[in-house]
């Protein structure tokens, strides 16, 4: 049995060293479109509906972020993409590491925004697998309807309220099998502190200082193991800084995209 492929989006046609952006959880390409708009020059930009989410289908393989990665690396590979710099938000930037340790010559820069290279805690973990059980149950995304209020930061929650309601309509666009097989991937992922240790790309380290799921902390930890990292803290936002203040995670992977071209 064959899966179909990922589907992958080209946001905006340019030149030089492509720019692959891959979403947070549980949402899908469309939160990409400010940043990819933002960017200033002429840079090719592609973004990836991962596994279960938005258009694309499961991998028809168990649960794992490595699976994503691997089924990402085959839609860029058919894309005629073989070298790119990859930015993910929160999962994304989960499966951007896991594409540097498992498909090295893809990976020609990093962006990882309000994520971890650390593994979950068991609380965290136990959580998500009973998210997992009850998407399942309910064949609804009624358990992760609420997670706008996690994810946009107290300041967008004031002074940028139509956010809410944004990211809530792409939650509920989703699939119950989707959201379940990505809570179960996150959730058995492990340490890739050691992939950052170990790259020599240029890797640009985003976080809102509002973050509350993965703190200023978790970003200062990825930072100072990579050898050419840039860390950037956007005030104001919170877990969906490419939602929350695009211009600015553009600005960032900009960045990024002309240290990889030298």
């Amino acid at each position: 049995m064959t899966t179909a492929p990922l589907e992958t989006y080209t946001l905006r046609e340019g030149y030089g060293t492509p720019l692959v952006l891959l979403h947070g959880f549980p949402l899908d390409h469309r939160m990409w479109a400010d940043v990819a708009a933002a960017l200033p020059g002429e840079p090719t930009v592609v973004a990836v509906d991962l596994p279960g989410l938005g258009a694309s289908p499961l991998t028809g393989k168990p649960p794992s972020i490595e699976a994503s990665a691997d089924a990402t690396a085959a839609a860029l590979t058919a894309a005629g993409i073989t070298r790119a710099v990859v930015a993910g938000l929160s999962m994304g930037g989960y499966v951007a590491l896991a594409l540097a340790e498992r498909h090295a010559s893809l990976v020609a820069g990093l962006g990882l925004v309000d994520t971890k290279s650390t593994a979950d805690t068991d609380d965290a973990r136990a959580n998500r697998l009973r998210i997992a059980d009850e998407a399942e149950r309910s064949q609804t995304v009624d358990a992760v309807l609420g997670m706008p209020g996690a994810m946009l930061g107290e300041t967008s929650k004031t002074a940028r309220k139509p956010l809410t309601a944004r990211v809530e309509e792409w939650i509920r666009g989703q699939r119950p099998d989707g959201v379940a097989w990505s809570q179960r991937a996150m959730a058995s992922r492990p340490d890739r502190t050691h992939v950052l240790e170990g790259f020599a790309g240029p890797v640009a380290v985003v976080v809102g200082e509002e973050d509350v799921i993965t703190p200023v902390g978790e970003a200062e930890h990825m930072a100072a193991a990579a050898a050419s990292a840039q860390l950037v803290q956007v005030p104001g936002v919170g877990h969906l800084s490419a939602v929350e203040d695009p211009a600015a995670v553009a600005d960032a992977l900009a960045d990024v995209l002309a240290r990889a071209a030298v």
